[in-house]
């Protein structure tokens, strides 16, 4: 089995592509940590690569996908995979941040936009 910061380093540039769309909040190394930590949750594909995070709120838990660069067709079939983890540690939804590209490829497999963020450089 591959060590998972060989993987990590062998898609970095998956995840720097993603990262610019995250306007400065995180550095790959910041996503290495919260991986190492447990805070973050690290998917590789062969040419893809996916971030998630687990949100947890009062009366919900998220899968929520952060990142996520690569080849389309695989990280299509790597949200399946990422749902199925979901399901088993109780996610009750997901979610995506990024384009607003990302809807129009996922909403013919159930997802809908539920809000807009917008964002202002102070």
């Amino acid at each position: 089995m591959i060590p998972v910061y060989e993987q990590f380093h062998a898609r970095r540039k998956y995840i720097e592509d993603a990262l610019e769309y995250a306007r400065g909040t995180h550095t790959l190394e910041d996503i290495w940590y919260g991986i190492v930590q447990g805070d973050l949750q690290f998917w590789p594909g062969e040419k893809s690569a996916v971030v998630t995070e687990i949100q947890i709120y009062p009366q919900a838990k998220v899968m929520h996908i952060f990142l996520a660069g690569g080849d389309l067709e695989e990280l299509l079939q790597m949200e399946k995979s990422v749902r199925a983890y979901a399901q088993t540690i109780g996610c009750n939804s997901m979610s995506i941040s990024g384009r607003r590209g990302w809807l129009r490829i996922f909403e013919r497999d159930g997802w809908k936009e539920v809000c807009t963020t917008i964002a202002k450089e102070l």
